[in-house]
């Protein structure tokens, strides 16, 4: 899809529909601004279009009744594993809906994505199914993964195993509530402002980030690509 550059009044048109009054100064720096994105996807339109993944054997994956996810913690469910043996073996994982798993459903906690099924899985679900783990199911995230608390998702509330109705933190939400509550003995978070480290902290968990750059975030939707 081409990108098509905005003229100066569509710029205008847009800051005034978010409510925002610009000077002259400031709209000229914008222009600027969007000029120099455009380059960038004038550049992006030059490549070739990548070859389509292959498509992934049929992966089951089913939404939980509320009887069997009294927390909220799970958007979808799996029995994912391809390898009986690995250090991993034996252990289930959910992993954070904002991790792309091949054939299943991905919501990262927001509208936008409804009706969005991955086509490829993030280098983590790769390296996680070769160590012998299952995935046993996508975490309800915040909105966007920008929300600190547990409130925001589309999906609705993830609640705190240890006392309904408060906040399990986030916004690796439900990926805290669901090893907390014993669902999984492992699950895979994203932190780049807390959200691996604050659902850790509410659900009394233990949470790691990561150094930067040891774990790749290929496949995953970030809020900051760098």
């Amino acid at each position: 899809m081409k990108f098509e550059t905005p003229t100066p009044e569509e710029i205008q048109q847009a800051a005034h529909e978010m409510g925002l009054h610009w000077n002259d100064e400031d709209r000229t720096a914008y222009e600027q601004l969007v000029t120099g994105m455009a380059g960038v996807y004038s550049a992006l339109d030059t490549l070739p279009e990548p070859e389509p993944p292959e498509p992934p054997g049929d992966r089951r994956w089913w939404v939980p009744p509320a009887d069997e996810n009294p927390h909220n913690a799970w958007h979808v469910r799996t029995a994912l594993r391809t390898r009986d043996d690995g250090p991993l073996a034996g252990l289930r994982v959910a992993l954070k809906d904002n991790v792309m798993l091949a054939g299943v459903p991905m919501l990262n906690g927001s509208a936008i994505f409804e009706g969005y099924v991955a086509e490829v899985d993030a280098t983590v679900v790769t390296r996680l199914l070769e160590a012998g783990a299952e995935i046993a199911g996508k975490a309800h995230c915040e909105d966007l993964c920008a929300s600190g608390g547990s409130h925001t998702s589309v999906g609705g509330f993830v609640h705190n195993p240890h006392r309904r109705g408060h906040s399990a933190g986030g916004s690796s939400s439900g990926s805290a509530a669901a090893v907390a509550a014993g669902d999984v003995e492992l699950a895979i978070g994203g932190d780049q402002g807390g959200s691996i480290r604050i659902p850790s902290a509410f659900c009394g968990t233990v949470g790691m980030k990561p150094t930067w750059g040891l774990v790749p975030y290929t496949g995953i939707a970030p809020i900051e690509p760098s």
